[in-house]
């Protein structure tokens, strides 16, 4: 089986061309995915070339650009060559089955104005902190109490 999932950060907007016999759309784009465990003295993440195909390539090219943050999966594909020395240079590509928007726009927007602050630690509170303004609606623990279903 062939198969990754990945969410992380554009870090320069796609490139797209169209080829093929059908014209097809292909984007080829990095993103950037931050480590889990950082250690010092390691980068803080790692970074995946990526290419979309056709509807997918099309997709990427309207609505993505440096810094959107997304998930995508996909299949891992040997991206090998021998260079002009005659050396062979080895790497990979991510190929992409689907992508999507791992954040909405108001906080992709406030993103990259500012850096994201991260939740506090511990507190025993019912009260959930309130969200950034992203349109939804902040529901407080209690009311998991009234839900007729598990």
């Amino acid at each position: 089986m062939n198969k990754i999932i990945l969410m992380g950060r554009l870090t320069r907007d796609p490139e797209v061309r169209y080829g093929g016999a059908q014209n097809m759309a292909i984007a080829r784009f990095s993103i950037a995915v931050d480590r889990r465990f950082k250690r010092e003295g390691q980068p803080d993440a790692d970074f995946f070339n990526c290419t979309a195909f056709g509807k997918t390539g099309e997709f990427v090219e309207k609505y993505l650009h440096k810094g959107t943050k997304v998930v995508l999966d996909g299949e891992m594909q040997n991206d090998n060559y021998t260079n002009k020395q005659g050396q062979m240079v080895y790497g990979f590509r991510v190929i992409v089955n689907s992508i999507e928007f791992a954040e909405s726009k108001a906080a992709s927007q406030s993103s990259a104005a500012a850096p994201v602050p991260q939740p506090p630690q511990g507190g025993g509170s019912d009260e959930q902190p309130a969200a950034p303004s992203d349109d939804f609606m902040n529901v407080p623990n209690s009311v998991e109490e009234a839900l007729p279903f598990d």
